[in-house]
């Protein structure tokens, strides 16, 4: 009557960690070891004789968004707790896989052994691992319809290259854990070059209209401006608002009256700044399209 213990998805850069608990109880099920050493298909036919046949299970779920928020060792505690809350059968002994106690902090924790390769040695922590990894699995498989091109059925959102690569192409999604620092990286590169990208595209287009830039990303402690430039004696402040398509929503709607009070303070302490007397003006400018071009151009005030 031991509660089983283990984790599924504790180092992929997207997706959930995932904890099961498995009570085996008198059940014997032939072929179980740790998950990573079965097929897939061997897996999913154990899956499915383990939910038959335990005495009783559960699965922990705690996602990209949470994971963020307290940590990833934080994540694995309340994962486990989350397992263990589901588990209807009764039990003398936890074993968890591995060398930390998830439990110590409740009360719970004093019947913890900590083993590790426990998914090769025993029995109900090997079933846990099984449920843990099919379920995991199924769930990211299930993604690749809601976010289309990163082929989250292969990866099951490990950093492989093929992986990293959508990410350079189509950006993060919220299946991705952005406190992990390869993931941190790739953003934090991918979002200058995309907010350059549509910088490039805004200023190609303004002077196509006329205009002569002055400065770009002029920033100080206080306030910072995307483009400024000027055409006929007056002076444009333009705030460049970039959306990889139109479906994630128009740039201009980010222009908040908050967002228009910024711009306005802006204006004013550039034009101190520099000692201008031309009239001054407000514009948006609206950028979509993996190759960035111009969608909407439009003075504000």
């Amino acid at each position: 009557m031991i509660l089983g213990i283990d984790e599924v998805g504790r180092g992929p850069w997207a997706g959930p960690l995932v904890i099961g608990a498995v009570v085996l109880g008198g059940a014997e099920i032939e072929g179980l070891t740790d998950s990573k050493k079965l097929s897939k298909k061997k897996r999913d036919e154990l899956d499915i004789v383990i939910r038959e046949k335990a005495s009783g299970y559960g699965l922990g779920w705690v996602h990209a968004e949470e994971i963020d928020k307290i940590g990833l060792s934080e994540a694995l505690k309340l994962a486990t707790i989350r397992a263990v809350e589901q588990v209807n059968a009764s039990y003398h002994e936890i074993m968890i896989d591995g060398t930390i106690n998830f439990l110590k902090e409740t009360s719970k924790g004093q019947f913890v052994t900590t083993l590790p390769k426990a998914d090769l040695l025993i029995p109900s922590v090997s079933a846990a691992s099984i449920i843990a990894k099919v379920a995991r699995d199924n769930y990211m498989a299930e993604q690749d319809l809601v976010y289309p091109g990163y082929n989250f059925t292969s990866h099951v959102g490990y950093g492989t290259a093929a992986h990293q690569a959508a990410i350079a192409q189509l950006g993060i999604t919220p299946l991705h854990r952005k406190s992990f620092a390869p993931i941190a990286k790739i953003v934090g590169t991918t979002t200058k070059k995309i907010g350059d990208g549509g910088e490039d595209a805004a200023g190609a287009y303004l002077i196509e209209q006329g205009h002569k830039i002055l400065e770009r990303n002029w920033k100080t402690r206080y306030c910072e401006i995307d483009v400024v430039s000027s055409k006929d004696g007056t002076v444009f402040f333009h705030e460049v608002k970039y959306r990889r398509t139109s479906i994630q929503g128009g740039g201009i709607a980010a222009i908040t009256p908050g967002k228009l009070k910024q711009m306005r303070f802006a204006a004013e302490f550039y034009a101190a700044k520099h000692h201008l007397s031309s009239p001054l003006r407000l514009t948006a400018i609206a950028v979509t399209g993996v190759t960035p071009k111009v969608e909407t151009y439009l003075e504000i005030e």
